[in-house]
């Protein structure tokens, strides 16, 4: 078995707690067995230990250092980055580096140094003289590796000739990086990240205590405060954005992908509220989950609710909502039903709220801990009758469902399921809030608004809506909710881009979660701040269409330097990246932009750019921005290193630190990103 590293594990789960173990752990008893969850797109480790004593111990075990890994500084993360290049790059296993291997290991942290400038480094270190380092010297030559003159440069303009930086001087420092600026805070600061307790005693802030500093959550260019719940919760569902996902069953792409309830697991587990279940007539009587007419595998959907109510609130304590893309026929639509009532209890909202106005949707406070079911609604159960009696003529009521099959491959038969056009009223009944119409047009909706109901909109036909009559459709979206979903005849399920849905007001704008892309990337910077609790609250001008226009925003983002990128080609010892860094603004069209720094040759592990890119931002408090890292390549596509984006309304300014994710928005720790942020009125 290959060797996992700690980092790449996201948790840790007892007994058959897996897909993999409900289906074939049968013959292991439940408390021997255990599962190791992995970061990104690696598929889960089931195991089964020889007693439930080894199991728990195992279990303990990587908990405790998953914990302390979380709980490392960026400098302890550093050191142990090093301590795993020491140890590949010393090929004979002797605990000592000859100069040859100080070679290979610079080679493999990204960095090409000049071979006489290499040498003399070494023979500075080598104190003992027989061309090896080892111990202390290795630690030497290490920290002169990973000084960081630029933050060196900054510490000496607020510290002055004494290289020591007393609690005034770090108020000072606060106060140009916009932030409370307090003689307390300033001591709070040396005394949480100084290392030296005589400095720390004296209120005194040395070189490597103002690194630890930066290096920190103090210094993250994400507004810790965002990193919990912050926003007004108890305004309507439809005034916010709402993390969702398309296909949630999926884990790979929707022709012949793997179905599985583990990715209704990670999808909620990223704050995920509103999850995709396409629902298919089964053997036995018991209703199945998969991409139909496909060579997706099934699931059952009783095993989806199931895993649905072991972790809808584990991540976010707000609502979840079920899309239930329905083919099954009477029976089986019941059975629907029985398994949701009888597996999620009071978790399922069955009833409107007691006192809730019918014409104002609830908020995700008073939701809290609630399942919801979007649906089809028999007229005579709507919470809005407004005049009905009969059912919808058929053909009316399946509008919906053949939007999203208009795009979808043919199979040349009729795929719909028995009759399911027909709603069961055990079904119906479970439907309260997001009540499944078809869209009956924007000056309809407009003139009779009706907030318990929701129409899907494919991307095409949602783009269609925004360029013919784009602030109609933002009034509809202030008042009801609506849902977007990406074109079926995308073979591999990628993504289009959410931003333009979101500038409509659009709430659940439905991604494949399984496809990574800059797609994704805006998904997560979009969620990333009110603590990732998958609803963020719309500006007051996607809300209110009497709310006052946004403020301009001019935006200065000077990128400095980058540290210890990851080499992209393991295979290839004398590749090294030319990394570049692009910004790009994601917001309204006039708003969208992108500029890039020149790039850096042969260095990867401290690359110095020195570049201010600007920006004109006429909506800010609906922009994200996205920093991007790639590899120059003069001859081919530029290959991607990593990235990181977030609202710009949750990014600090000042001097900031950014800490890059892969493509799957895993970690790339320790690589960091230092910047410094300005923004301005004009």
């Amino acid at each position: 078995v290959p060797a996992v590293s700690i980092l790449h594990i996201e948790g840790v789960r007892q007994g058959h707690q897996s897909e993999g173990l409900r289906r074939y752990g049968g013959a292991f008893p439940e408390r021997h067995c255990f599962t190791i969850v992995f970061k990104g797109k690696r598929k889960n480790l089931d195991l089964a230990a020889q007693g439930e004593e080894d199991a728990q111990r195992w279990a303990r075990g990587l908990t405790k250092l998953l914990a302390r890994l979380q709980a490392m500084s960026q400098r302890e993360k550093l050191d142990h980055w090093i301590h795993g290049m020491l140890q590949r790059a010393d090929k004979n296993k002797d605990n000592k580096m000859c100069f040859q291997e100080v070679k290979s290991m610079l080679r493999m942290i990204n960095i090409d140094l000049n071979d006489d400038y290499a040498y003399k480094l070494f023979k500075e270190c080598d104190r003992s003289g027989d061309e090896r380092l080892e111990g202390r010297e290795l630690e030497d030559f290490c920290r002169r590796l990973l000084r960081r003159p630029e933050l060196e440069e900054l510490f000496g303009r607020y510290s002055g000739e004494d290289c020591v930086l007393s609690a005034e001087e770090l108020r000072e420092f606060l106060r140009d990086q916009g932030e409370e600026a307090t003689l307390h805070r300033a001591r709070a600061i040396i005394h949480a990240h100084e290392l030296n307790e005589k400095a720390r005693q004296q209120d005194l802030m040395m070189l490597d205590g103002f690194m630890m500093y930066l290096l920190s959550a103090a210094g993250d260019i994400l507004n810790q405060e965002h990193t919990k719940v912050h926003q007004d919760m108890s305004q309507p569902l439809c005034h916010y954005f709402i993390s969702s996902s398309h296909n949630t069953y999926l884990t790979h792409n929707q022709i012949g992908g793997t179905s599985s309830t583990e990715a209704y697991v990670r999808a909620l587990m990223t704050g995920c509220r509103c999850v995709e279940l396409d629902c298919w007539e089964g053997a036995d009587g018991e209703p199945v989950i998969y991409h139909g007419h496909t060579l997706t595998s099934k699931i059952l959907f009783r095993d989806v609710i199931e895993s649905i109510r072991d972790y809808a609130f584990k991540r976010s304590p707000y609502p979840v909502i079920l899309s239930l893309e329905n083919h099954c026929g009477l029976e089986q639509q019941a059975t629907m039903a029985r398994h949701m009532k009888a597996i999620l209890g009071d978790m399922l909202l069955t009833q409107p709220l007691d006192g809730q106005d019918p014409d104002v949707l609830p908020s995700p406070e008073q939701l809290k801990g609630k399942v919801l079911v979007k649906g089809k609604k028999l007229p005579e159960l709507r919470c809005e009758p407004r005049g009905a009696t009969s059912v919808l003529d058929p053909e009316e009521e399946v509008e919906e469902e053949e939007e999203e099959e208009e795009d979808r491959l043919q199979e040349g038969s009729n795929r719909r399921a028995k009759d399911a056009s027909q709603v069961a009223p055990e079904l119906s009944a479970v439907v309260v809030y997001c009540q499944a119409v078809p869209f009956p047009g924007l000056a309809q909706a407009l003139q009779h608004p009706r907030p318990c109901e929701m129409s899907s909109f494919s991307e095409r036909k949602a783009r269609r809506l925004i360029r013919e009559a784009g602030p109609a459709f933002a009034r509809y979206n202030a008042r009801q909710l609506s849902r977007v979903y990406p074109l079926g005849l995308k073979m591999n399920s990628s993504n289009y881009n959410p931003q333009e849905m979101w500038n409509a007001g659009c709430q659940l704008v439905a991604l494949n979660f399984q496809t990574p892309g800059y797609e994704m990337d805006l998904n997560a910077g979009r969620f990333l701040g009110n603590g990732c609790c998958g609803y963020v609250l719309k500006p007051p001008f996607l809300r209110s269409p009497h709310s006052e226009t946004p403020r301009r925003l001019l935006l200065h983002i000077r990128v400095i330097t980058a540290q210890q990128l990851p080499k992209l080609n393991q295979e290839k010892h004398n590749s090294i990246v030319d990394p570049f860094v692009r910004v790009e603004i994601h917001g309204v069209p006039a708003d969208c932009s992108r500029q890039q720094t020149a790039y850096r040759s042969n260095n990867g592990f401290n690359p110095r750019w020195e570049e201010t890119l600007s920006f004109q931002l006429q909506a800010p408090e609906l922009a994200l921005v996205r920093f991007v890292v790639e590899d120059h390549d003069s001859t081919s596509c530029n290959d991607f290193v990593g990235q990181f984006t977030l609202p710009l309304a949750s990014m600090r300014e000042g001097y900031r630190h950014i800490h890059l994710l892969s493509k799957d928005g895993t970690s790339l720790s320790p690589a960091t990103l230092f910047v410094h942020v300005k923004c301005k009125r004009p």
